[in-house]
């Protein structure tokens, strides 16, 4: 065993009796009781705090958020229960849950979707700024009856106060200054509430993020993947092409083309009322970044005129002159929301509405290689019915409209529209210490193909019925059944091109129907002063699941995948708890861990990229003054791959924390990720052999609040 692999069943031994220490343990404890009784304002319209809640929810605010803040949503929140991420470079990096991606995974600002066209690919960024952000709330398993069957796998809203709700008693605002070692990055961020007058309130923010190609602890490229290069190379010994894999293997301490830059202004004016608000933001935001891994076009691919011996010439000069690929992305956006109290049946009226141009431009050096547009709109209205005897109900309509569009080398969708109507209705009833649940959701879906005579229409129906008993004041155990169903995206309609972000050329399926999922999620919560334990398990059968499936064949020299229809089952759990351990001096010393694991097939084996067993385990010691943390995470090794697939090594990585709060006003906070530098390549990846996570990471910000 060598001394590397020596120290990685080490640290893979540490972080698994941690665990296991923490959750074999009579009590358990909790950061903070504020966040447990936090109001989530995600899910049912009918708010609920954080420990009352019968599915999996998590909530990022705070401290916390600041020590985890990414350069994308995904990277942000890769550690909360039953999130892995997208990995996709620096500047693209989209939320996985349970693992779930992609249309089933809605990621909201302020509760209305991004509007972009991150779901289509994942060298995609989402249009939204996670350093704005006041706090994120996840909701995991089957959250799309408020919001949609695009999110039946589960809902990230970032919600960062852009349209103000409640009159500040003075001028109010932030200021976050931040800087990052692997990648020499800098980060501003700023945000204000300015009152003006009695009743109106502005809002400006912006933010301004320039970092370079990060570290990495040795080769780009996988090990497995430079000895498959090897040993075609000794096939191939001679001849001309060997010069692109050994140029390919020197990728070495940094990945190339790994930047990213990104600007935001957002600028909000609300109207606060005695009996409501309503209020209307703009907000521009841009991303410049680089793809890594190498996924541009040949030249000399495209001229079929010449002949045999020119073609061949102009295909090697192409591949040894093939360009870097670049994103430019831009969006506008405006956002309208409000409420209104009433008196009588209804208790109150909420509006919620977001408007979006947005353009992601991919360029090829300097020339523009594909341009994805999406012009869309979506509007909630809903209506929240005033307690009566213990039972509590809402009722919403909800408005979509997408224009999505590719035009380009990459333009593996046509241009499509997309129509969705949806209606829905959640009720509470509380019967002593019973509390129960139920939900119901219709939704009218139209994707039509533009420049074509495609066009489908689908009618979906979702139920839910779920509870929770008090067993004692500490104890509680709840569950949901669900039955949902999700109608097919105009990508798994429609596809048909090189996708090369994924090295692939993918085939939609017109013919395809609705998906429908059958599923049940257990919870239990214990919780005790200087203690917390929290358990939930899910189970989901899907009927005629779609998926990508690799047919065999090859296409334009990239691999065909076909958007099919399997019967699937997605289990697993995630268990998380924590622990009062001591007190030394001023000090609070505190333990937690966090255990999770996804296991998903179809009828034909293994799903793709599906995220493995993972543990989190971590030590607190905090006083009025300081807060440290040191955490160790563990990824196992995944090896129940798909076909086209290849199994991932495991990884431990270590992280460390220390929060200086100057003042009630000023935090200094300082951070080391993957302190001891080490490579770790994420499952859930599609450039998981091509890039590793970043390196060793100093990390350092000052946060003020006034």
């Amino acid at each position: 065993m060598t001394l590397t692999s020596f120290r990685r069943a080490r640290m893979a031994t540490l972080s698994l009796s941690a665990s296991l220490t923490v959750l074999a343990s009579p009590a358990f404890a909790q950061s903070s009781d504020a966040i447990l009784d936090e109001i989530i304002v995600t899910g049912s319209p009918l708010s609920s705090s954080v420990d009352e809640a019968i599915t999996g929810v998590s909530v990022l605010s705070g401290e916390e958020l600041n020590n985890r803040l990414a350069a994308t949503i995904g990277e942000t929140l890769k550690l909360e229960p039953g999130v892995s991420a997208t990995s996709f470079g620096a500047g693209a990096s989209r939320p996985i849950i349970r693992g779930q991606g992609g249309d089933r995974v809605r990621v909201l600002t302020n509760g209305i979707g991004s509007i972009d066209a991150s779901s289509a690919s994942p060298d995609h960024a989402v249009a939204a700024e996670p350093a704005q952000a006041e706090r994120i709330e996840v909701l995991r398993g089957a959250s799309l009856l408020r919001y949609g069957s695009s999110g039946a796998g589960g809902i990230v809203n970032v919600i960062d106060g852009r349209i103000p709700s409640e009159m500040p008693e003075a001028l109010t605002g932030a200021l976050r200054v931040g800087g990052s070692s692997v990648d020499d990055g800098v980060e501003v961020a700023a945000s204000v509430d300015i009152p003006a007058g009695q009743n109106f309130v502005l809002h400006l923010d912006a933010t301004k993020r320039d970092a370079g190609d990060y570290d990495i602890p040795g080769f780009a490229e996988s090990a497995a993947l430079r000895a498959a290069e090897a040993l075609e190379e000794e096939e191939h010994e001679g001849e001309d092409d060997d010069h692109e894999h050994e140029e390919e293997e020197e990728a070495f301490g940094t990945v190339e083309n790994s930047f990213v830059k990104s600007e935001s202004y957002t600028a909000g004016l609300s109207y606060i009322g005695e009996r409501g608000f309503i209020g209307v933001a703009f907000h521009d935001f841009s991303s410049d970044y680089g793809v890594p891994g190498g996924h541009g076009h040949e030249e000399g691919e495209e001229d079929e005129d010449h002949d045999e011996d020119e073609d061949h010439d102009e295909e090697e000069h192409g591949e040894e002159e093939e360009e870097l690929v670049t994103i430019g992305l831009e969006q506008q956006r405006i956002d309208v929301n409000g409420r209104l109290e009433l008196d009588g049946f209804f208790q109150q009226v909420d509006l919620f509405a977001g408007f979006a141009d947005y353009e992601h431009t991919e360029f090829e050096g300097d020339e523009i290689g594909t341009v994805f547009t999406n012009e869309g709109y979506e509007i909630r209205v809903e209506a929240v019915q005033r307690e009566k005897d213990g039972w509590k109900a809402a009722y919403g309509a909800q408005l979509r409209k997408r224009d999505f569009a590719a035009i380009g080398d990459e333009a593996f969708v046509p241009p499509t529209t997309t129509d969705q109507l949806g209606v829905y209705t959640f009720h509470q009833k509380e019967f002593g210490d019973l509390h129960l649940e139920g939900a119901a959701r219709f939704e009218r879906t139209s994707q039509e193909e533009s420049v074509g005579t495609g066009e489908r229409n689908f009618n979906a129906v979702s139920l839910s019925v779920g509870g929770d008993a008090h067993l004692s004041d500490a104890v509680r155990v709840g569950g949901t059944v669900f039955r949902t169903e999700r109608a097919p995206t105009t990508e798994e309609l429609f596809s048909n091109g090189p996708h090369l972000a994924t090295d692939q050329f993918e085939l939609g399926d017109p013919t395809l129907g609705l998906e429908t999922a059958t599923g049940i999620e257990a919870a239990f919560r214990h919780r005790e002063d200087g203690h917390f334990l929290t358990a939930n398990l899910f189970y989901t059968d899907y009927d005629d699941y779609v998926f990508e499936r690799a047919t065999g064949d090859v296409e334009d020299g990239l691999d065909v995948f076909q958007f099919t229809a399997q019967d699937a089952t997605f289990r697993g759990f995630e268990i998380q708890g924590g622990m009062d351990i001591a007190t030394a001096g001023t000090f609070d010393i505190k333990a937690d861990a966090l255990v999770e694991y996804v296991r998903a097939k179809t009828d034909s084996g293994n799903l793709p990229r599906i995220p493995p067993l993972s543990l989190l385990t971590g030590l607190e010691a905090e006083n009025d003054t300081f807060r440290l943390r040191g955490e160790i995470e563990y990824a196992a090794e995944q090896n129940k791959v798909s076909e086209f697939d290849t199994p991932t090594d495991d990884y431990t990585l270590v992280n460390a924390f220390v929060d200086w709060r100057a003042n009630e006003n000023v935090t200094l906070s300082v951070s080391a990720l993957n302190l001891l530098d080490d490579e770790a390549r994420q499952h859930s990846s599609f450039l998981k052999e091509l890039i590793p996570l970043p390196g060793r990471n100093f990390r350092l910000s000052v946060r003020a609040e006034f």
